[in-house]
């Protein structure tokens, strides 16, 4: 019987996530290239776990780590970019290569301190990625509004999956020096498939290829508007219902805010002081009273108009039309149109003079 290691079947699972992704039509979007190539760092360094614990092929231990930082690095980047507004060329994150050709250098001349420097490595780009997602969802301007939660949680799972991976090096280090670690290989082995199978789903959900279902957590409550901030509501409200701007399914917050003029943090402050949610709550409840009316009025399937409201992902759409009218679409059109039809049939009553 053929032995095939786990890690081949996490590398294989990746594989097929980056395929979904590319056989879309937008994956060269300049937001989508930094997953793209993050998944495909992921499959391989699975592949490379899966040749050293797998058949124990001891030559390649010297790529482990050169991944490993290439890996973390890759994840802050992609997340970061879609945190910038302008579109310059990621070349703009060359600094980021740097601790990839620092440990190829001690590789080359001191061995030594190469796990110390990934395990930092980890941690350091850990602690960015949570920093960065301290401003909510609307930190990600450059996410699809539609998917922006789902972007925000994957960009929280992959901070702490860095973190926990570099404690986790840390344990086996301690273990090593005191016990031997007699069973440390099979821990990294494990540890590392698990790691990277979790870090390639939230990538894959981040770039918008694909979606779970989740609860929106009830935000704090923001401070008092001030009168700037109901001004620039009052422009964003008119600006969403006269050009129903939130039909448009690759609208993000960079988006609105270049054609308000304004910074993008500038318009989610007001958003959230003056209606107290994120912008992609703020835009997905126009939606929903447009597929609502959509619903009652129309026959078309409640996909077609899923599109035509500016969802692009079912399970969202779900998602947000339960949390607005706290029912499904189907059920929802179901119960108006009967309510419609027993108004309809009610007797007139005509009173004589």
């Amino acid at each position: 019987m053929i032995f095939v290691p786990l890690p081949f079947v996490v590398a294989l699972l990746l594989v097929i996530l980056l395929a979904r992704m590319v056989r879309q039509d937008d994956w060269a979007e300049q937001e989508k290239r930094p997953f793209l190539l993050l998944i495909g760092a992921y499959s391989l360094q699975s592949i490379l776990i899966g040749i050293r614990w797998g058949y124990d092929v001891t030559g390649i231990l010297p790529a482990q780590p050169v991944g490993a930082s290439m890996i973390a690095a890759l994840a802050w980047v992609s997340f970061r970019n879609l945190a910038t507004e302008n579109r310059a060329s990621l070349l703009r994150f060359w600094p980021h290569i740097l601790p990839s050709v620092l440990i190829v250098a001690l590789l080359i001349f001191w061995r030594d301190p190469v796990g110390p420097v990934v395990t930092a490595t980890f941690l350091a780009y850990g602690a960015a990625l949570l920093w960065l997602a301290r401003d909510g969802p609307d930190a990600l301007v450059s996410s699809r509004l539609d998917g922006a939660l789902l972007s925000y949680r994957s960009l929280w799972i992959t901070g702490v999956a860095l973190i926990a991976s570099a404690t986790a090096d840390i344990a086996i280090s301690l273990d090593l020096e005191q016990s031997g670690g007699l069973h440390a290989g099979a821990i990294v082995a494990l540890g590392n498939v698990i790691t990277l199978l979790i870090l390639g789903t939230a990538a894959s959900i981040a770039s918008g290829s694909q979606s779970i279902a989740a609860t929106p957590s009830e935000p704090p409550a923001p401070p008092a508007p001030s009168q700037e901030d109901d001004t620039i509501a009052s422009a964003l409200e008119n600006l969403m219902r006269s050009r129903e701007l939130y039909r448009d399914p690759d609208l993000n917050l960079g988006r609105i805010a270049r054609k308000m003029s304004l910074p993008a943090r500038r318009v989610s402050m007001a958003v959230n002081r003056v209606h107290g949610v994120s912008v992609s709550q703020y835009v997905n409840d126009f939606r929903i009273r447009a597929a609502c009316q959509a619903l009652v009025s129309m026959d078309e399937p409640v996909t077609r108009l899923m599109f035509d409201c500016g969802f692009i992902s079912k399970s969202n759409f779900n998602r947000e039309f339960l949390r607005v009218t706290g029912t499904n679409p189907t059920e929802f059109r179901r119960r108006r149109r009967h309510k419609s039809e027993a108004v309809a049939t009610q007797p007139t009553l005509f009173v004589s003079r």
